[in-house]
């Protein structure tokens, strides 16, 4: 029997898994991707400190929003007014916005460009003094900020946990080869490159398999590194996921 491999954290895969039974479709977990806090520096705090001093704070990702608004919590007993929040996707923006803050994100994508086309925007990048801090892991979004700089506006990260790659994962591929995984789920670019890095001389025939990824900058990686059978969900988030599955699922 077929069935579709997860690869986000351990969490989230576990929130998809029984959605994904619902419809009829088999799936398990193997995050590829192993989350750690970063320690906070003193120059990371003097970003939350001065926060009231930015027009605008963009979370990159849930854990993200998570991670920074615990370092809110740390400086602020109420977040400072005059801010707009930005998120990348709905589940990104639930977080913020169960934490009561009136956050933003785009209907029409979960990248960088859909978050430019926000309305909110024109008005941010006409400010000649624009000031844009940005809740992000190590590394990330670059075409956001350089837009941002391009137009005259200052960036500052906060870089608040890197992904490592978990171990055993190779093994744990081989397993999920022998028992039957033909499909990958893959949100990221970062671990399009463990699995690759992972599967090591299984690659030739994991590359196969189909892979289900967010947008069209991980479909044109996961194309570079010869993987043939991709599919845009046109989304990360767990809506978008289910539906590209649901379209193109696995055949036996």
């Amino acid at each position: 029997m077929s069935w579709v491999l997860l690869t986000r954290s351990a969490e989230d895969n576990q929130r998809l898994i029984p959605r994904l039974q619902q419809q009829g479709i088999a799936a398990r977990s193997l995050p590829l991707l192993q989350i750690e806090s970063q320690p906070e520096t003193p120059q990371q705090r003097g970003l939350i400190l001065e926060l009231d001093r930015y027009h605008a704070v963009m979370a990159v990702s849930p854990i993200a929003a998570r991670l920074g608004l615990e370092r809110l919590d740390t400086c602020w007993p109420q977040p400072p007014v005059g801010i707009e929040w930005f998120a990348v996707g709905p589940g990104t923006a639930a977080v913020l916005d169960n934490y009561g803050l009136p956050v933003q994100f785009p209907p029409d994508g979960q990248d960088s460009e859909a978050l430019l086309r926000l309305p909110a925007w024109q008005r941010l990048l006409a400010l000649p003094d624009l000031r844009v801090l940005i809740w992000r892991g190590v590394g990330g979004r670059e075409h956001f900020s350089s837009t941002i700089r391009q137009a005259g506006g200052r960036v500052d990260l906060l870089e608040l946990y890197q992904r490592a790659m978990p171990e055993g994962l190779t093994e744990k591929l081989a397993a999920a080869a022998d028992d039957g995984c033909r499909g990958v789920v893959i949100l990221s670019g970062q671990a399009l490159q463990h699995w690759q890095r992972a599967a090591g001389s299984a690659w030739e025939q994991q590359r196969h398999w189909r892979c289900w990824v967010p947008g069209e900058r991980v479909a044109d990686m996961a194309q570079q590194l010869g993987c043939t059978d991709v599919v845009s969900c046109h989304g990360a988030d767990d809506d978008s996921v289910i539906a590209a599955i649901l379209a193109h699922p696995i055949t036996p």
